[in-house]
């Protein structure tokens, strides 16, 4: 009996909450969530201090002493019905790329907007093997796992030979692999165990993604299920702090999922997924598991102990592997040792390429705007560092990108491009339609692109790399059409917010062009969201802004014939038809020359060249063989090899020797010197391109 003559009952019913959550509250095993406690003090009569006197974040007990752990599993349907795996899991392949593209947008959308600080992300690679191994395993009740574990490898389904390749690996080479993503300055798994609230998307439910924010890079609730997959056992345990309190605590929330195949142990058969946590009370069932306060000493058990107390979550992927990763180590040193340290090593390697590529620009910074991201990579061995943490840094992964944006953050962007290092900024139109019929929601949106020379450790060259708001890579396409004698360059388009939030319609550009993206966020075009919201054919404004952003490449990237570079003109002046000249009656065929020709040195030192060649119809048909030289102040020119020779218009080639097209006037091809056979430089050297006769030509 409670204080002014209430008991346990009564009490739980004028609180609408059941007898046994109000018998937990006694036994000290949970406290009131602070919207009860004004309650519970007006029925019980109690003073103001009473319910209110729990600190807002008091140390927890050691539940796992109290209420001991239990894994709960989810009873079989009654129905019948049945499910082999997590079909979101299927969305994506188990590759160490895509978990960290999708794990770090899910961290970069739950960045704590309550300052201006960046998330900072940092992945963990650990690999555990003897006594430490044993230790874990005790930790997450593996007595209580493993008959589930036997029954779902012994499936002959994917799920199942996922399954039990983790476990030969675990038993037999005595090794598990943990890859640990942590975040900090992110808001944390908030909310109730079981309703709406980011804890229950991520821990209770499928496809919810709980993403308000229009600039967040996820929207369909898939990308969590990278988590899941890349565990060879299924497996991911979490540890919470929250940026705002749940049941007066924020610290040391923790909870384990576990995705199997639907199974049948010792006569009972289980659905699919499973929960490890504390009985509870509460529940209609009372298997059921929830989250549980942890004591520092058992986070430490379950390696998920966290650096300070900046809310966010740590993600613990028991058994993590990497499809690519193991394709590239091959079949060839299965069982050595030594393939092992390769593999922890190009998952370390793999991981910050990943996150180089896909988060340079939420990297950056410039003027008075901070980073949105921190990222960093660290592999351990049993607790011991292995590799040590590597942070990413924009501008080793991606230089001439990098410089691109943070030009644009600074303000010190140009016009036209006229001194090296410099970043040429104009504006493409995005013309967003209307929304859900809604008027004022149309509009011309103005994208900004920034475009910059490009250098050796930028990859592929002439590329345009699109993104929007949250600054995560959306796509990156070359640019068609252009002259060869163009200089290389990167391109950078700011769509939607990334275009700065006083930019004409960004909003509205913003919530279309997530609405164009797939499950991957990884291209603009029509999806089925696309087509409901807007209109059928609004992935034709996708395609426009495409259109308009190559054109308007073109037009900063163009060189003018008479201001191109001295070196391009001196080549123009060059071409020559070897041998010596023939004198021709008249009426005679005039043999073909070399009239036009465009080149530049690509990042290898290749030389690359357009020609144009005159042709003189009539008469027999004419077969040159091009050669290429290098331009030397004394003694006769070098002769490079082509890597690569290539017939464009009007012409064939037939083992190097160009046939043209009978009655043609002009014909083009392109060439590639060999830079094996180049005895300099090309940039210490000027190119002489040829048209020498073959044997068997006609006059």
């Amino acid at each position: 009996m409670l204080g002014s003559g209430t008991d346990e009952s009564e009490l739980a019913h004028r609180l609408g909450v059941t007898r046994a959550l109000v018998e937990a509250w006694l036994d000290d095993r949970s406290v009131p969530r602070p919207d009860l406690l004004a309650r519970v003090q007006e029925v019980l009569g109690l003073p103001e201090e009473s319910a209110q006197g729990s600190p807002a974040d008091p140390e927890p007990q050691d539940e796992s002493a109290e209420t001991s752990l239990v894994w709960y599993h989810r009873p079989g349907h009654d129905d019948g019905g049945r499910e082999f795996g997590n079909a979101a899991a299927f969305a994506f392949e188990a590759d160490l790329e895509v978990l960290a593209r999708e794990a770090t947008q899910n961290s970069l959308d739950e960045r704590d907007r309550r300052n201006d600080r960046p998330v900072r992300v940092r992945y963990t690679l650990h690999e555990l093997t003897g006594d430490t191994l044993a230790r874990f395993r005790r930790a997450i009740r593996w007595h209580d796992l493993h008959p589930h574990y036997e029954a779902a490898a012994a499936q002959d389904q994917k799920v199942g030979r996922v399954i039990s390749a983790g476990l030969r690996e675990m038993f037999e080479r005595d090794r598990l692999v943990l890859l640990r993503v942590d975040d900090y300055n992110a808001n944390g798994l908030t909310g109730d165990d079981y309703e709406d609230g980011r804890f229950a998307a991520v821990v209770r439910r499928q496809l919810e993604s709980r993403k308000s924010d229009a600039t967040a890079g996820g929207s369909y609730g898939l990308g969590k299920a990278t988590l899941w997959a890349t565990s060879r056992l299924g497996l991911v345990l979490m540890n919470s702090t929250l940026s705002e309190p749940h049941e007066g605590r924020t610290r040391r929330r923790l909870i384990g999922r576990l995705d199997l195949p639907w199974r049948e142990v010792d006569g009972r058969r289980f659905a699919g997924p499973a929960w490890l946590g504390r009985p509870d009370t509460q529940a209609d069932n009372a298997e059921v598991a929830r989250s549980w306060w942890a004591d520092e000493e058992s986070v430490e058990n379950l390696h998920l102990t966290r650096e300070g107390d900046d809310p966010g979550t740590s993600f613990l992927i028991v058994g993590a592997h990497d499809v690519a990763s193991l394709a590239d180590a091959g079949s060839d040193h299965e069982g050595d040792v030594g393939d092992d340290e390769d593999s922890l090593e190009r998952m370390h390697q793999r991981l910050v390429r990943a996150l180089g590529r896909n988060f340079w620009a939420a990297m950056t910074a410039g003027g008075d705007c901070r980073p949105l991201l921190e990222a960093s990579v660290r592999t351990l061995r049993n607790g011991v560092e292995h590799l040590e943490e590597e942070r990413v840094e924009p501008q080793v992964h991606q230089p001439a990108r990098s410089r691109a944006l943070q030009a644009f953050l600074s303000g010190t962007t140009v016009d036209r491009l006229t001194e090296a290092g410099q970043v040429a900024l104009t504006t493409v139109p995005l013309k967003v339609p209307e929304r859900d019929g809604l008027s004022g929601t149309a509009g011309e949106h103005r994208a900004v692109l920034l475009v910059t020379e490009a250098t050796d450790a930028d990859g592929r060259i002439n590329q345009v790399t699109a993104m929007r708001g949250n600054r995560m890579t959306v796509k990156t396409s070359w640019v068609p059409g252009l002259p060869v004698g163009t200089n290389p360059f990167q391109a950078v388009l700011l769509a939607g917010r990334a275009a700065g939030d006083d930019a004409p319609f960004a909003a509205e550009a913003e919530e279309f062009l997530r609405s164009s993206e797939p499950p991957e966020h990884n291209k603009w075009r029509q999806t089925e969201e696309l087509r409901m919201r807007y209109s059928p054919s609004a992935h034709r404004r996708i395609a426009a802004l495409t259109s308009e952003t190559n054109r308007a490449v073109h037009q900063l990237v163009a060189i003018p014939k008479e201001k191109k570079p001295g070196g391009t003109s001196k080549v123009s002046k060059r071409l020559k038809i070897s041998g010596k000249p023939t004198v021709r009656a008249r009426g005679t065929a005039v043999p073909p020359k070399l009239d036009d020709l465009e080149a530049l040195i690509d990042s290898s030192g290749a030389w690359q060249i357009t020609a144009e060649v005159k042709v003189s119809p009539g008469g027999a048909p004419w077969r040159m063989s091009p050669v290429a030289k290098l331009e030397v102040r004394s003694g006769p020119r070098p002769v490079v090899e082509w890597a690569e020779l290539v017939a464009v218009s009007n012409c064939e080639l037939i083992g190097g020797v160009l046939h043209f097209t009978p009655g043609s006037h002009r014909a083009v091809f392109r060439g590639v010197t060999d830079v094996s056979t180049h005895p300099v430089r090309a940039a210490l050297a000027g190119l002489v391109v040829e048209l020498q006769e073959s044997k068997g030509s006609v006059a």
